[in-house]
């Protein structure tokens, strides 16, 4: 959300921000943007906020995200994700907005599909994707209804941090390039991987990176179009290239000159075992190059921002 809102403003549009805050941070909303600390599930305060400033687009990216945690928590992820998707669309109906972009997930895909198209099936492992996918179904049903274009753009593994050192991520969420800056910066680098008996080369799980850059781009290319355009579209945003968890860390020993210790810990039952994007729809759809998709620039990147913390 930081990253899109950064880019936003630069183009000189209007940017509103809500937020409640609860793993978000204040210190990266943009001082150019207005700031609203309401829960997306108060349809009251979000309608008032839509008609107020006549709003025309909302790009939906209010979600709890750690796959673990929804394993264990189901009901706070139902209640976050789907009914707060939920409440949104109550609050956008019988308004000015005609334009609605959802970040959803490459976790709401079925296991074992290697290189996915939008087409492939739907099965998803975890809670978290299972709260995405309703979301999506929700969006699709409301949009038809309510003559709303809608984007529903199904992030990779999103990594990096802005090239202006002013966003980036400070919450873990036991995320793999976060937990490599941390380690790497320490007297004695250590880091988990889970599984070591993946069906994959070096048998640990491989996956789509994308950087954050490119996929802020991403988002607001999407808008354009689909307003242009009045088409609704589900997109892959990822890079199509998979990495292996132990060649992120490879590159991170690389580049921090620091030899790891890698500790192998058994498998997390809602992970994939690979999953990469097949991205011909989104190159069809905009004008999209990337800028990031290399390996050792989204590691600098992330190094470059857990320094500046």
């Amino acid at each position: 959300g930081s990253h899109i809102a950064e880019i936003l403003i630069r183009d000189n549009f209007k940017v509103l921000i809500v937020d409640n805050l609860s793993t978000g941070y204040k210190k990266l909303i943009n001082n150019n943007a207005i700031f609203f600390k309401v829960d997306i599930r108060n349809t009251q305060k979000i309608k008032k906020i839509i008609s107020d400033n006549s709003v025309d687009s909302v790009i939906h990216l209010a979600s709890l995200l750690n796959v673990n945690e929804s394993q264990k928590k189901p009901g706070k992820y139902i209640d976050n994700n789907v009914n707060g998707t939920k409440r949104l669309l109550k609050a956008i109906e019988n308004s000015n907005v005609r334009n609605l972009i959802f970040s959803s997930t490459a976790a709401v895909y079925k296991d074992g599909i290697y290189r996915v198209n939008e087409r492939a099936n739907l099965k998803p492992k975890s809670v978290y994707g299972k709260t995405k996918l309703r979301s999506e179904n929700l969006i699709k049903k409301f949009s038809k209804k309510n003559n709303v274009n809608f984007a529903i753009l199904r992030y990779f593994n999103v990594v990096g941090a802005s090239k202006s050192k002013k966003v980036g991520q400070i919450n873990k969420y036991d995320l793999l390039f976060k937990n490599l800056s941390i380690s790497v910066l320490n007297k004695f680098p250590t880091i988990n991987i889970y599984g070591s008996n993946y069906k994959t080369p070096d048998k640990t799980c491989i996956r789509d990176f994308i950087h954050v850059s490119d996929i802020s781009d991403i988002h607001i290319k999407v808008l354009s179009k689909i307003e242009k355009n009045k088409k609704s579209i589900i997109l892959n945003c990822g890079y199509g290239v998979g990495r292996s968890v132990l060649e992120v860390c490879k590159m991170f020993e690389k580049i921090s000159k620091k030899k790891l210790k890698i500790i192998y810990k058994p498998r997390r039952k809602a992970d994939l075992a690979a999953i990469i994007a097949d991205n011909k729809k989104l190159k069809k759809f905009i004008d999209w190059k990337p800028r990031y998709n290399n390996l050792s620039k989204m590691v600098k990147s992330s190094l470059d921002w857990e320094k500046k913390l």
